[in-house]
């Protein structure tokens, strides 16, 4: 097929950078336009960001001149990625919307949105009917669709084949989170090295609240009726640059579970995505290590090209049914990885077309 033109917000930013490093040889999207705010519109793309990432500026990107974060400055393009703060996404976004240009984002503006689609294409695929409520765009063109908290990601493909095989009563997570997770430039240097720091100011609201939607049941007026899980977070930020690492205890609805049950739970789920061919989808994007050592994220964060959610230590509990450890790569899978991915399932399930 002819590659989708894609324009991306808040394109000069950490997670920006990150959208441009996945989509430079993508094979079904092309970079046609990059935004950002007033300080850099105008200016060619390689002179307005402080590239981090550790390739160089794609060639195609490099001399592009940045515009507006405004529809009528990307006329040519047939959606748009956003990973703009949520201090300014939530205008921007509903004004591409309102145009008649789809948004797929990674701010946390629109998801608690009844109509909004809170997606992680492998665990609640079905929840995309939700956009034939939005009413953004009375044509039904433009839409949002919005990509969890980097925490929630991993929580819920770790906790997806456990709830399929015996329902979940209720979790305890406690997130190691990666330095990157703060964007650019971040933690100061001399607060995280050597130490950590036990609270990030928001986080653990995300943590306890968007997996009851992401596993929750779509009705039929385009809702979702959120599950009933009960979920208790704690958030540290740690010394590690990419990876944010879950401890997890798990009660499930299903009495007397055996350790080899829930092992087999992993081994027997397949993910609704087998079959689609997307080009960012993980092969397996759930792996469990027998090693009790692993997951870590220095070896396995970058799986799959930091698409797969990896797993360790599954073993019985105390007070609950199961512990175990989880780790997803943040700044891919938890943000632009995990965005371009369900911009594909919306291409495979043709949300998304070409405005030509």
């Amino acid at each position: 097929m002819n590659r989708l033109k894609v324009g991306v917000l808040g394109a000069t930013g950490a997670v920006g950078q990150k959208f441009i490093r996945l989509l430079a040889d993508h094979p079904w999207f092309e970079i046609a336009a990059v935004a950002a705010s007033s300080r850099s519109a105008g200016k060619p793309y390689a002179e307005a960001a402080h590239w981090i990432e550790p390739i160089p500026v794609p060639e195609a990107v490099a001399g592009m001149t940045v515009r507006a974060c405004e529809p009528e400055a990307l006329p040519e393009v047939d959606f748009v990625f956003s990973g703009m703060d949520a201090a300014v996404a939530g205008d921007i976004e509903r004004r591409f919307a309102e145009a008649g240009i789809p948004v797929v984002t990674n701010a946390r503006n629109y998801r608690r949105e009844a109509h909004v689609p809170l997606l992680v294409p492998e665990v609640n695929p079905d929840h995309i009917a939700q956009i034939a409520h939005q009413t953004f765009d009375p044509s039904g063109r433009g839409f949002i669709v919005t990509n969890p908290n980097c925490v929630c990601v991993p929580l819920v493909l770790s906790l997806k084949p456990l709830a399929d095989a015996f329902g979940i009563d209720s979790v305890v997570v406690t997130s190691m989170q990666a330095v990157s997770g703060a964007g650019y430039p971040g933690v100061p240097s001399l607060d995280i090295l050597g130490n950590v720091v036990p609270y990030i100011g928001g986080e653990e609201e995300k943590i306890m609240w968007e997996p009851l939607k992401l596993m929750g049941e779509l009705q039929a007026d385009g809702t979702v009726q959120n599950s009933t899980i009960g979920i208790h977070a704690s958030a540290y930020r740690v010394p590690v640059v990419e990876g944010h690492l879950l401890s997890v205890l798990v009660k499930l609805a299903t009495p007397g579970v055996s350790e080899q049950d829930a092992q087999q739970a992993y081994a027997d789920w397949q993910s609704p995505l087998a079959g689609l061919d997307l080009p960012s989808a993980p092969e397996q994007p759930v792996l469990l290590y027998d090693e009790p050592r692993f997951p870590q994220p220095k070896l396995h964060a970058p799986n799959e090209n930091g698409m797969q959610v990896t797993m360790g230590r599954l073993r019985k509990a105390g007070l609950f049914d199961f512990a175990y450890t989880a780790l997803g790569h943040n700044t891919i899978r938890g943000a632009a990885g995990g965005a371009v991915l369900n911009a594909e399932m919306l291409v495979a399930k043709k949300r998304i077309r070409s405005r030509n």
